[in-house]
């Protein structure tokens, strides 16, 4: 969701740099705009003043520019700790000292789409139809499939997992069902944290005599996924990560919203299809409680993904 703003930055003769943790980096290496990329070694939680201040010893003097895109306190103090002289991002966090450009965060009630909100920190105004777009080798995108015995257009692609949480994830169940309506084999991506519920809808899919499913979750590098999607007849997926992938990538996709808004995070491509409950008039009783951005369903019962059918699904699909 910010390659936008890098093809941006790039266009008008900035030089970009992207600083990014490992499991992100490989992203940013495949978007051509990107000239370097500096991976943190920084741990999840807690300022890690000692690692901040070494890498920015390492940074000194080699910037003129940093953009900031989270909206963290710890984000913008690598920035002043390097001794960048321009510092852009949203306030938030008590970071007006941090940061000499500063943007009013909109409220959440009133926040654009986050590949707008991210653009917007290049100062210019133009940017409510950006759209993400990542290309990927032809060489690399064969080698997996071969690798693989696949052929382009001739599998489907899940992704039933969701890092954020349970509120985000269409159930096993369903996704098992799906697959077994589908003619072609049905490859599952995701992080190695989703193998097990690979596993889980593989044997229910096998219980149906389904016998196509592979379960790559973990088993594959971020690039090679990318191969997959962009070699796919279609992906079905959560609101999660890959589902911006598949978007950026222009691969037909069904994607399935639940405690997340498509309002905010949404597949930006003419190819993508949402389903939504919270925004279907047929449905009922209406789904006043979503979208709740819970992690967890509070209500206990997650209508919001339990009620999208395996053929509502495939009808869209």
């Amino acid at each position: 969701m910010t390659e936008p703003l890098l093809r941006r930055l790039h266009a008008r003769g900035e030089r970009l740099t992207v600083g990014a943790l490992p499991w992100v980096a490989p992203v940013y290496r495949a978007m051509p705009q990107v000239a370097e990329v500096i991976e943190f070694p920084f741990a999840h939680g807690g300022l890690q003043l000692k690692a901040r201040r070494a890498l920015a010893r390492q940074m000194q003097g080699r910037f003129d520019v940093a953009y900031v895109l989270p909206n963290s306190l710890k984000s913008a103090l690598l920035p002043l700790l390097a001794g960048i002289p321009k510092r852009v991002g949203y306030l938030g966090e008590a970071r007006v000292g941090l940061l000499t450009h500063r943007l009013k965060n909109p409220p959440k009630n009133a926040r654009p789409p986050m590949v707008a909100f991210y653009s917007a920190l290049s100062g210019e105004l133009d940017v409510a139809g950006d759209r993400p777009r990542l290309q990927v080798e032809a060489a690399r995108g064969d080698a997996v499939l071969d690798r693989l015995g696949l052929s382009r257009g001739a599998y489907y692609v899940f992704v039933p997992g969701a890092e954020y949480g349970p509120a985000k994830r269409w159930p096993a169940a369903r996704f098992a069902e799906l697959a077994q309506r589908l003619a072609l084999p049905v490859l599952l991506l995701g992080s190695g944290k989703e193998a097990a519920l690979g596993d889980e809808i593989i044997q229910l899919a096998a219980a149906g005599q389904q016998q196509n499913c592979r379960n790559l979750a973990g088993r594959t590098d971020l690039l090679d996924a990318f191969g997959l999607i962009a070699g796919t007849k279609a992906m079905v997926s959560n609101d999660t990560g890959l589902m911006h992938v598949a978007a950026a990538l222009d691969v037909p996709q069904v994607a399935l919203f639940g405690s997340s808004s498509p309002l905010h995070t949404p597949p930006l491509s003419d190819k993508a299809r949402v389903v939504w409950l919270k925004n279907d008039p047929d449905y009922q009783p209406p789904l006043d409680c979503a979208p709740c951005f819970q992690r967890e369903c509070p209500l206990g019962h997650l209508r919001c993904l339990n009620d999208i059918t395996a053929d509502r699904v495939l009808q869209t699909l």
